[in-house]
């Protein structure tokens, strides 16, 4: 038998590697304040989206509506003052003939036509005016707040991403 001195003393057996540290799960309730977080977001955004189209629609409404009024008042502007205008300027017409032009009918006419035209650009002037001021009927408004939307939106994506990434690298720390 050996001598008990001389032997090597026993090697302590090899030493169990460490499992990898594994993030405890979620829970339930976490997992559930996301998905509220994210109904909420979606909630949140289509609400936005239908009030976007609603401050569009009142406003393409507003400006038509001012475009027709425009147009109707015109018209009706143009008919009556025809209407009224031919009966005073045929009357000028026939004073004209008599006391000025010594019975010759047509200056007085030709002089009732151009205070006609006259009448005329002033009313027309009027009705361009009027609808110049609500065309085109595009929603300014609408589109100047779906503009700032989009850049908010954009610059929390912008820092959502941000903290995922710190996250990420941090090692969630």
């Amino acid at each position: 038998m050996p001598d008990p001195s001389q032997t090597p003393p026993p090697t302590p057996p090899p030493a169990l590697p460490t499992p990898p540290q594994v993030p405890p799960p979620e829970s339930a309730a976490d997992k559930r304040a996301l998905a509220d977080l994210v109904i909420d977001v979606t909630q949140g955004t289509s609400s936005l989206v239908r009030e976007e189209f609603e401050l569009a629609k009142a406003e393409v409404t507003e400006k038509v509506g001012k475009i027709l009024r425009g147009s109707v008042v015109g018209i009706a502007a143009g008919i009556f003052a025809f209407l009224a205008l031919i009966l005073v300027m045929e009357g000028i017409a026939w004073f004209l003939n008599e006391e000025v032009f010594d019975g010759k009918f047509w200056p007085g006419f030709f002089i009732e036509a151009a205070v006609f035209l006259l009448i005329a650009a002033a009313a027309g002037y009027v009705a361009y005016r009027s609808v110049k001021a609500g065309a085109p009927p595009v929603p300014e408004q609408a589109i100047e707040e779906a503009k700032l939307t989009r850049s908010m939106f954009e610059s929390e994506a912008e820092n959502l991403a941000e903290g995922v990434e710190k996250n990420v690298k941090g090692g969630g720390k």
